[in-house]
């Protein structure tokens, strides 16, 4: 089954540094595109992530210092990077709890001013756990009869994972071949930013999900506690929490 498109949608995976979102860094990157009339599109970059590789990273993806040590950066690779998703929907693996957050702080830092206000995602792990409950290699071994080969290669596991959403579209007739309607159901809570720190409540309004405030609405500490804004902007946090947050505050006052 292809996929039904009114829009392009960039498959893509991350090979990092690492797993925390605010921290580590891009070291490979590939994106296959999709277009609504079937044209396809896939481009890889290794990327040299300026902090060191982990050994026990390195161990998972093959990825060393020495392979990066002459690649461009992400900051000269984000210009490319957002030009062919800005337009596109998103989808991945594991990509709304991880993919997305870390690309969006990666973007966030080189300039680029991205968010997800007019795209949707697709998670496909999100699909194969809630059908399935297995990995990556077994979900392209159940759902397309294959053994996954150079898994954790970005490119191996992109190209893995637009081919097992396609499967799972023929496997699951309940399963609606529209990407808002992927997205809904592979959404686990409904958040404002990636990190899940600020989340909405029944009534659809910003609560802070941590620290002393935690299930407050954002729009009545930031009132109470001017300084906490501040603290938080200054402090270790995401990038996109400190832009969602810096949102509220902004319409908080527009409409005054």
């Amino acid at each position: 089954m292809e996929l039904k498109l009114n829009k392009p949608i960039c498959f893509f995976d991350l090979e990092t540094t690492g797993i925390d979102i605010g921290k580590d860094r891009i070291v490979e990157i590939s994106i296959f595109k999709v277009f609504p009339n079937g044209n396809k599109e896939s481009k890889t970059w290794l990327v040299n992530p300026t902090i060191p590789i982990p050994p026990q990273t390195t161990a998972v993806h093959g990825i060393t210092d020495e392979k990066v040590a002459n690649e461009p950066t992400f900051a000269e690779l984000a210009p490319h990077i957002h030009n062919m998703i800005k337009d596109s929907d998103l989808g991945g693996f594991n990509s709304d709890r991880f993919d997305i957050p870390l690309l969006a702080e990666e973007l966030l830092r080189a300039g680029v001013d991205f968010d997800m206000k007019n795209k949707v995602s697709v998670d496909v792990q999100t699909i194969f756990h809630k059908m399935e409950e297995r990995t990556l290699s077994a979900a392209f071994k159940f759902y397309c009869g294959k053994s996954l080969d150079n898994a954790h290669s970005a490119e191996a596991d992109t190209m893995a994972t637009y081919e097992i959403l396609k499967a799972q579209l023929d496997r699951y007739p309940e399963l609606e071949n529209d990407m808002k309607s992927l997205s809904e159901f592979t959404t686990r809570k409904k958040i404002a930013d990636f990190a899940g720190m600020i989340a909405f409540d029944k009534d659809d309004e910003e609560i802070f999900t941590f620290g002393k405030h935690k299930g407050a609405k954002v729009e009545k500490v930031l009132e109470a506690e001017p300084g906490y804004f501040s603290w938080i902007q200054n402090a270790d946090f995401p990038l996109y929490t400190k832009k969602v947050l810096t949102g509220i505050k902004l319409r908080k006052l527009n409409t005054k």
